[in-house]
């Protein structure tokens, strides 16, 4: 047989290139399949995270109290909280696709739209407050309109979230009413204060007007005597009667010492009227000023007034010292200041109830632009546990039915109200108060 120039291993070349052509592909699909299980289990990774941040955000959803709506840019619900369907009384499933729009009414529907496409316009949030249409009625909301944007910042749709005003707006109407009803009980138990304290007041004046009228009333009875017996005598002088009888007449009658008492009479009657008229004025001037405009007063005169109507009211005998300016001028409603300085002086006599002396030191000086009033009592003093609470409203250590526990608390009020300051000062002895108000350009 004629050999062909083939050489011993040609008949076996194509076999051994096909094997290695086999293995190659053997092992590219070797490599792409241990590529497709691991994309595979990459796959089911990201598959569990997704469905575990559904689940996440699935939860989030059903437990947002506000309103949640997400919307696509063609204006349909992609998703809302379980907040908006029971609010809408829509089931999730029944909002997906539904429009935005047909949950309000159309003027709300047509600010809204303009809102969204702001947003669009400027990639910014904004807010807005619609009336949602639900099954009770219209109900106000507030929401606020985001941007939903994505990785090339372009808008692909909205997300709203929203309060719900109706509830916050009805509880604030109950919370005004409730706030009004405190306000008038707060009012009631002022006004009681004040009674009380008029009350006292009243007592004072009472007292005090006893003495002037029973001294003018015992000297008009001892004029009327006066009167009668000057009229036996002048009787008989116009009838004609001798000088001898005149001058028996004139004896009997004590015509003489009755001339002398006469002027006396008059002039006790006189001082009796006159401090009748002085406690009216005093109380004229305690009536007045105690609104509208604030005025410049002499805080050492209304001290003092407010001092003599303490002591008119109070059965002790209290030592008052007076310290400091002589005239000492402050800017305020002079009234209210009296009433803080009245019951000021009052809870100092109170607090004094069953010392052997009593005193009450007053200072009055000026410190720069402040007009200052101390008040000193030589009482027990003020427990560090009760100076804490000295101010606070109803708080009180007197006994029941002798305190309303206002009145520092009412004091410490009209000082803000003025500007000023009043605060407890601790000291070795007694309980101090300071009074501070501005002078109001007023100079020492």
């Amino acid at each position: 047989m004629v050999d062909q120039g083939l050489s011993p291993d040609s008949s076996d070349r194509p076999a051994d290139m096909g094997d290695r052509a086999w293995a190659d592909v053997l092992l590219a699909v070797d490599r792409t399949y241990a590529e497709l299980v691991e994309y595979q289990e990459q796959l089911e990774a990201r598959n569990t995270e997704l469905t575990a941040l559904r689940e996440f955000l699935g939860s989030v959803m059903a437990s947002v109290s506000d309103l949640l709506i997400v919307s696509g840019r063609d204006g349909k619900i992609a998703d809302a909280s379980a907040s908006f369907c029971d609010m809408v009384s829509t089931s999730i499933h029944e909002l997906s696709g539904r429009q935005l729009g047909d949950f309000f009414d159309p003027e709300a529907r047509a600010r809204m739209q303009h809102t969204i496409e702001t947003v669009f316009a400027t990639r910014q949030p904004a807010t807005i407050e619609a009336e949602l249409m639900t099954d009770k009625g219209p109900d106000p909301v507030e929401f606020r309109v985001a941007p939903r944007l994505d990785r090339r910042r372009k808008a692909t749709g909205v997300v709203l979230t929203g309060r719900p005003l109706g509830e916050l707006r009805r509880a604030y109407s109950e919370l005004e009413a409730s706030h009004k009803d405190l306000k008038d009980a707060q009012s009631q138990l002022v006004r009681n204060e004040k009674l009380a304290s008029l009350g006292r007041l009243l007592a004072g004046v009472a007292h005090e007007l006893n003495n002037p009228i029973s001294f003018v009333y015992a000297n008009a009875h001892a004029l009327e005597k006066y009167v009668n017996r000057f009229e036996t005598y002048f009787e008989r002088v116009q009838a004609g009667a001798p000088r001898s009888e005149l001058v028996d007449l004139r004896q009997s009658l004590r015509l003489d010492r009755d001339l002398k008492n006469l002027r006396t009479a008059i002039v006790g009657a006189r001082d009796g009227a006159e401090r009748v008229r002085d406690i009216v004025e005093d109380l004229r001037r305690l009536s007045a000023d105690g609104a509208g405009e604030m005025t410049l007063f002499d805080l050492t005169d209304t001290a003092r007034i407010a001092v003599n109507w303490v002591e008119r009211g109070t059965k002790s005998k209290v030592d008052i010292h007076w310290q400091g300016e002589a005239k000492c001028m402050a800017m305020g409603r002079p009234g209210h200041i009296q009433q803080v300085l009245m019951n000021l002086v009052q809870n100092a006599v109170d607090a004094m109830e069953g010392v052997e002396t009593p005193k009450i030191a007053i200072t009055l000086a000026y410190d720069g632009p402040w007009s200052v009033l101390t008040i000193r009592d030589s009482g027990p003093g003020v427990p560090p546990d009760v100076a804490q609470h000295i101010f606070d409203p109803f708080f009180t250590t007197k006994p029941a039915g002798r305190g309303t526990g206002l009145g520092l608390s009412i004091s410490h009020k009209i000082m803000e109200e003025h500007g000023g300051q009043l605060e407890l000062v601790q000291g070795r002895e007694g309980a101090c108060f300071r009074l501070t108000l501005g002078r109001g350009g007023a100079q020492k």
